[in-house]
């Protein structure tokens, strides 16, 4: 089904994020970690889609097979890096052909060593290009597409990357799911600036639950993502072991303050990791 229709009742959609295994470790982790969370019915799983399609056949393959096996709902996502307007065709077709229902439409990030997005020649320069394609192509597929609340890295401004988003829902887009974040006022002020700015459509909270001070440290030089002190303070007392459990009370606490305030949905980033997801979707699912 089109995951835009989960919105219209009055629960919070719990969705997760699954990455492509490029290991048989990786690939045997990725099953458990699936068949641990399907007894916990999340509304849809998203699978990534390797910077420049590196991971185009294994999206696919995966896809499936969390579809097929654990019965999942499940949204591959695809980028306009590195491909033609007739590979983003042939792509559209064989997730139809494969019966999928659902795509998260990004412009993507260059390989690994790159710094600047170069499109193909014939290809789309940003995601509104490819929303608005896939929109006029395949009108059947529900669209989601991503929100910086802190603002994506790139924009000149946040007022001037709600623009950007607004393209992106002007073009089709049924839902928005946001970049991390680890202070939800980051959040409230975004979807505020988005209501001002005309964006009607629900916007789902992206929460990863932190493992290390490494990790976070991580994220914040890729995505410009502010980590509050007290996170970093407690992260940096914290052993190796016991990182994940600060990272896992935070993220608890964020979700319930979301939920206080009726957000329509939370996005878990697990990294195909079950711990937390299933002790975070009892908070979501309020069991």
């Amino acid at each position: 089904m089109n995951i835009g229709e989960k919105f219209k009742n009055s629960k919070t959609v719990f969705s997760v994020e699954f990455f492509p295994p490029k290991t048989e470790e990786g690939a045997r982790q990725i099953l458990r970690t699936a068949k641990k969370l399907k007894e916990l019915s999340p509304d849809y799983a998203s699978i990534t889609y390797g910077a420049g399609g590196s991971t185009r056949e294994r999206t696919l393959e995966y896809g499936e097979l969390l579809r097929d096996i654990f019965d999942f709902e499940i949204m591959p996502h695809l980028t306009c890096f590195g491909h033609s307007r007739e590979d983003i065709e042939a792509i559209l077709c064989r997730f139809e052909s494969s019966g999928f229902e659902n795509i998260m439409a990004l412009r993507g990030d260059p390989p690994k060593g790159s710094s600047e997005f170069v499109p193909h020649p014939n290809g789309f320069k940003h995601a509104n290009e490819l929303v608005a394609y896939i929109r006029s192509r395949f009108p059947r597929f529900g669209i989601g597409c991503a929100g910086y609340p802190e603002k994506h890295p790139e924009a000149v401004s946040i007022d001037a990357d709600i623009d950007n988003l607004k393209r992106k829902v002007d073009a089709g887009a049924d839902f928005i799911v946001t970049q991390m974040f680890f202070e939800n006022s980051h959040f409230f002020n975004f979807v505020e600036k988005c209501r001002a700015a005309g964006i009607d459509k629900p916007v789902i909270a992206g929460i990863l639950p932190a493992l290390s001070l490494k990790q976070v440290m991580n994220f914040k030089s890729m995505c410009s993502t502010e980590i509050p002190d007290a996170l970093l303070k407690k992260l940096g007392e914290a052993s190796e072991s016991d990182g994940a459990k600060v990272g896992l009370d935070w993220a608890m606490a964020q979700i319930e303050e979301l939920k206080s305030k009726k957000v329509p949905g939370i996005h878990l980033y697990i990294l195909n990791r079950a711990e937390s997801a299933v002790r975070l979707s009892h908070v979501i699912r309020g069991k």
